[in-house]
């Protein structure tokens, strides 16, 4: 197969895979799949998050244009990168979307490739965590970024809702919440069901380098799994999401975050919540975008 680089189109054109990397099924010598999972039935306030993985690999095209920047390296020199297209979903079925999905990354990491999911609302990363806990191990821990911790109670097993996934995972011992950091937060629950939280004014007052510090003081070598909500950002970053909360992180703290990350055991990593319907000027996929690449650069960095 022909690759075509970014610099065979001008950014505003040409098809609009993630990073423009080649769209295929094919698993084979792949060390990164990119796939979208268009759902926001979950959301409870603004709806629209299902448009979110088309903007974000449309707001890539403009990152695939500079790259080396800013990491000083090829990341596809190092690992070879998919767009593995969409998760398809049957709404008309709302029961049937947990199996779909955990199939849907089943697939991908049966063949022992990351996977890097766009969302879609927060609900995603549930069935996302199920799929990798039947591969990985139970007690997974979790690096999430988010203004909110998403451990409310809710004792519907099945219920489709993006602020009770955790605490089904923990509850079902999907996840360690000892072994697992949330950062950004500023939100309240009555019970964070033991998960360590650096809230917003945390980060803010401390700095990257400390939240660096900490996080991995908290996973050690556990295997984890890094979420991004986007709405972890201030809305002044990202407004463009169905649920913003003022005094969130700004684009840089969340970056300088990640691409400070010691060698982790992240075994697959997603960025959900992007509500295109909202944004300004496409600043929130802009931002998703950029740091769906800079996870991809940071599995990069420690590819052996």
């Amino acid at each position: 197969m022909q690759e075509f680089l970014a610099t065979n189109y001008m950014p505003y054109s040409g098809y609009t895979s993630f990073m423009r990397r080649p769209y295929t099924k094919n698993l084979a010598k792949v060390d990164v799949a990119v796939s979208g999972i268009p759902f926001d039935l979950a959301t409870t306030n603004r709806s629209g998050a299902r448009m979110g993985p088309r903007y974000i690999r449309q707001a890539s095209l403009q990152i695939a244009e500079l790259l080396p920047y800013p990491w000083g390296f090829d990341i596809f020199s190092k690992i070879n990168t998919i767009d593995y297209g969409d998760c398809f979903l049957d709404l008309n079925n709302p029961m049937t979307i947990f199996g779909q999905i955990k199939q849907h990354i089943a697939n991908i990491i049966n063949r022992d490739v990351f996977p890097l999911t766009l969302g879609g609302d927060h609900y995603i990363t549930y069935p996302i965590l199920c799929a990798l806990s039947e591969k990985y191990g139970k007690n997974l821990s979790i690096i999430h970024f988010d203004a909110h911790c998403d451990t409310w109670h809710d004792e519907v097993e099945n219920s489709l809702n993006h602020g009770t996934m955790f605490y089904k995972a923990i509850k079902n011992n999907i996840i360690d919440p000892g072994k697992s950091v949330q950062i950004g937060i500023r939100t309240w629950n009555n019970d964070f069901m033991g998960m360590n939280i650096l809230d917003a004014a945390w980060v803010n007052d401390n700095g990257w380098n400390k939240t660096v510090e900490k996080i991995k003081l908290v996973v050690g070598d556990n295997p984890c799994y890094i979420t991004f909500d986007i709405d972890c950002l201030d809305p002044a970053f990202a407004p463009g999401t169905g649920t913003p909360v003022a005094g969130g992180l700004t684009s840089i703290n969340a970056l300088s975050i990640i691409r400070n990350l010691p060698k982790l055991n992240i075994i697959g990593a997603d960025v959900v919540e992007v509500a295109p319907s909202y944004d300004s000027a496409d600043i929130t996929s802009t931002a998703a975008a950029q740091i769906a690449c800079d996870i991809l650069a940071l599995i990069a960095k420690f590819k052996v």
